[in-house]
């Protein structure tokens, strides 16, 4: 059966192709697909996603499913919308352009919302004693914005939530400019504060997206394994 394979990051590069169709043989299973892969030891860390969900490395592949190698992270839209009053506002995006911080607080903005917490990370010129020129962000699209809109649905459940925006930047983004914006809305101050802080957190570790750093004589990947 045949299964097509999307590569990210340092392993799109190692690979020479973002996606390559593998032949596999029936019943194969998603940690055979390393293997058909040729590309040398497994990266430390790597994780797996079926039709853009994670999944273990033993679960049956079907002939036509997607499967998609996702080095550890660095770190379109979908709505949702709030008729009843019982999911937050959100818009999780990923843009390349500049980001605006006051699009992202006008998405969360709600009757209902007695403050609005914000996080603005921006590209800094120094990294590991090392002098950046600017950094190069990739995602895995589709992917990348149904995981950011699961972790909205936690962070809601978890602070009481009116809402809550994640914009994020793909491809190059320069020194000193937003990398990422959140804004999180909720009936009391703590809850906003506590729920933004948790989002950038979380949003490292989960989301598909990766960070190049481009420096003066080289450049490389952030992430163990990447």
């Amino acid at each position: 059966m045949q299964v097509q394979v999307r590569l990210f990051a340092a392993l799109r590069e190692r690979a020479g192709a973002g996606s390559v169709d593998v032949e596999l043989p029936d019943g194969a299973r998603v940690g055979d697909v390393w293997d058909a892969l040729a590309l040398g030891d497994e990266p430390p860390g790597i994780l797996f996603a079926v039709n853009k969900a994670y999944a273990e490395k033993d679960a049956a592949l079907s002939a036509g499913d997607e499967v998609a190698l996702i080095p550890p992270v660095s770190g379109g839209s979908e709505e949702h919308d709030d008729a009843s009053g019982s999911e937050p506002q959100g818009r999780f995006r990923l843009v390349e352009g500049p980001l605006s911080l006051d699009s992202a607080v006008d998405e969360v903005r709600a009757d209902g919302a007695g403050a609005i917490a914000t996080f603005t990370g921006t590209v800094r010129n120094r990294s590991r004693d090392r002098d950046v020129l600017h950094l190069e962000y990739e995602a895995y699209e589709g992917m990348a914005e149904e995981v950011m809109a699961e972790l909205a649905t936690r962070l809601r459940q978890r602070h009481n939530l009116t809402g809550i925006a994640i914009h994020h930047r793909i491809g190059r983004v320069e020194i000193g400019e937003a990398s990422v914006v959140i804004a999180t809305a909720a009936p009391h101050r703590a809850e906003a504060l506590a729920a933004c802080r948790e989002a950038i957190d979380e949003l490292k570790t989960s989301v598909p997206l990766w960070k190049k750093e481009v420096y003066e004589g080289g450049e490389e990947w952030i992430g163990q394994g990447s």
